[in-house]
């Protein structure tokens, strides 16, 4: 059994910034790519980063700059920094970690339940 749980996640004045964690915890042997989404009230839910395992990273345009996505892989962590954040930030944020499955000997998405970002002006 696995699971993500993020945190970090709470109420921040535009121009702050928040640093986000997503521990993934059970019997883990290896996590391949791993990814932090956000949706937005009303909204689809959007990709903002990736980070692979040997630490290769892309962002959003819309965080490009502002967000740094890390991991530390000894701690089967990962991190997302968010810097001079926005209103139109504010949304629920996920983690998203592809983690070997023993009973599967393949690789399987897995979702945290989130962790709400909520940005004022």
């Amino acid at each position: 059994q696995v699971q993500l749980v993020e945190s970090g996640g709470g109420l921040v004045q535009a121009g702050g910034s928040l640093r986000l964690a997503c521990v993934a915890s059970g019997t883990i042997y290896a996590i391949d790519d791993m990814a932090w989404y956000r949706q937005a009230p009303g909204k689809q839910r959007e990709w903002v980063a990736t980070i692979a395992n040997r630490g290769t990273t892309n962002y959003a345009d819309s965080v490009k700059d502002r967000f740094t996505i890390s991991r530390d892989n000894a701690k089967s962590t990962m991190y997302l920094q968010m810097n001079s954040l926005k209103p139109e930030d504010t949304a629920v944020y996920y983690c998203n970690a592809d983690i070997f499955d023993v009973h599967t000997a393949g690789y399987l998405g897995h979702w945290g339940q989130g962790t709400l970002v909520t940005v004022s002006s």
